[in-house]
């Protein structure tokens, strides 16, 4: 049963580190452009509220972007639905890109208040947790991969074709 899940565990993992991956370089982006933007006094009225709130109405400010996209996400299922695949890939693609890297920057804001519940506090916890977990499960194939291309790299295109035709031939004995 084990090496059944493998898969399915090792595929949890890449979409975790694929999050993780994108609020990590989506956050300073985002943060960059909200620094850009001419709106110095409101920001600074935003972040003085945030300092003034409890911790349970910080996480509130935190749920809000969250909230706030799911229409968003709606409209690319409708997309997908109705089969207007590329537009449905834009809107959920840009919906993503655009939660994480707002939720980033709002969690950079509300992270000491978040922390001082207990709960959340343990969550975040988990989540390192689980995301260094992760990191450790696709370590291996990570490799493997970053070998694979290096492989390739050095050698002439005559090995690249190579390679595809036997996966060709593999895929084609399978039918």
């Amino acid at each position: 049963m084990r090496r059944l899940l493998q898969p399915l565990w090792v595929l949890f993992a890449l979409i975790f580190l694929i999050e993780a991956w994108l609020w990590d370089h989506l956050e300073p982006i985002v943060a960059r452009v909200v620094a850009l933007l001419p709106l110095r006094a409101i920001k600074a009225w935003v972040a003085d509220r945030i300092q003034h709130l409890s911790p349970a109405w910080t996480l509130v400010v935190f749920v809000i972007p969250a909230v706030l996209l799911f229409p968003l996400k709606i409209a690319g299922l409708w997309l997908l639905a109705h089969h207007y695949w590329f537009g449905a890939m834009a809107v959920v693609v840009f919906a993503k890109l655009l939660g994480v890297g707002v939720a980033a920057f709002i969690f950079d804001v509300t992270k000491p208040k978040l922390l001082q519940m207990g709960w959340f506090r343990r969550v975040y916890e988990f989540v390192l947790m689980i995301r260094a977990h992760a990191s450790e499960l696709v370590a291996p194939i990570r490799e493997r991969a970053k070998a694979m291309l290096a492989w390739l790299r050095t050698g002439s295109s005559s090995r690249w074709l190579r390679m595809v035709q036997r996966l060709r031939h593999r895929a084609q004995s399978m039918r």
